[in-house]
């Protein structure tokens, strides 16, 4: 079994915690929590051993789920990467770009598995529908969340967008060509709504949307390619698919559309079998069979560093932006 410890034990933490103990793979050693009255309601009531120290903690484990505010990500990680201990980090992996950097040379000194909680890869409406993605013409997510004070050492482009941003990047295999955006800080000090658009050097664009302030939550993903449409409805993991086909049979249900010289197309509309499971088990059952195998992961630091550096840029310009000000 691998030794792991949980450092910090806020909501998610909690639920890292809960999810680590029902995993055979795993021994949960205990956890790191530096607010004493927050980790004695934490050790009582998933009863898991609170460390005070984070060294204690590292001296009996052998790998560190991160769960800090992303302020504390660095720290952590890199305290854990120089006692050679397998790492995983939620998201978004640092708040800068050098850190990330660091933390990269770190892992590959030490020679030990890491991986960045991009949790929505892992979603099953997600991963049902992936093998339907094939050549993304138009991208368009919207991610909007009810206010939780919680998030907001970030702006909600590390918080809500990199999601988005991750997935992006897993589909379309290109550079990208250009970016505009625009955002604006609404109760916080920083970006709480944001729009980008960005157009890649194959032909796609994608245009995100992200907000955290809004009154309803919503985590949808429609990708549009030359022969179907897909709908990904992380929120309630569910998935679509919509094709034109022939129209050589008459179904009185199936929308008909007209394409005038073209003729005449049927519009079928399929749902997408989605297979139940939790995303956040799942990125961790993958962090413990790549410690096992000693196989890469399948979200790096790497990869984490390049949802970074692209929500970088897009917070770059939307803080240069006039409208945000």
């Amino acid at each position: 079994m691998i030794k792991i410890g949980v450092i910090g034990a806020g909501h998610l933490g909690k639920i890292h915690i809960r999810l680590l103990k029902q995993l055979k793979e795993f021994e949960v050693v205990g956890f790191f929590e530096p607010n004493m009255e927050n980790a004695l309601k934490v050790e009582n009531e998933l009863g898991i051993k609170w460390f005070s120290n984070y060294d204690h903690l590292l001296d009996e484990i052998d790998a560190a789920d991160i769960t800090a505010p992303t302020m504390f990500h660095f720290e952590c990680a890199e305290k854990a990467l120089k006692r050679s201990k397998h790492v995983f980090v939620e998201k978004p992996l640092v708040p800068t770009l050098p850190e990330a950097k660091a933390l990269i040379k770190l892992a590959r000194e030490a020679n030990v598995i890491n991986q960045v909680g991009h949790v929505e890869r892992f979603n099953p409406a997600f991963l049902a529908a992936r093998e339907h993605i094939h050549t993304p013409k138009f991208i368009e997510t919207h991610r909007l969340a009810q206010y939780n004070p919680r998030g907001t050492d970030v702006s909600a482009i590390l918080d809500l967008m990199i999601h988005d941003i991750d997935i992006l990047l897993g589909i379309v295999r290109s550079n990208i060509k250009s970016i505009h955006a625009s955002g604006s800080a609404i109760v916080s000090k920083d970006i709480d709504i944001a729009t980008v658009r960005i157009e890649f050097e194959d032909g796609c664009v994608a245009n995100l949307t992200c907000n955290r302030i809004s009154l309803v939550n919503l985590r949808k993903t429609r990708i549009f390619q030359a022969d179907s449409y897909i709908s990904i409805d992380f929120l309630h993991k569910k998935a679509e698919k919509v094709t034109l086909e022939d129209y050589t049979t008459f179904d009185p249900i199936a929308p008909i559309i007209e394409l005038g010289e073209k003729g005449q197309k049927i519009l079928k509309i399929e749902e997408i079998q989605v297979q139940p499971s939790n995303a956040i088990e799942s990125e961790l059952r993958m962090f413990a069979r790549s410690i096992v195998h000693n196989e890469t992961t399948q979200v790096t630091f790497e990869e984490g560093l390049a949802s970074l550096d692209l929500a970088m840029k897009i917070e770059e310009k939307i803080r240069k932006s006039v409208a945000f000000f």
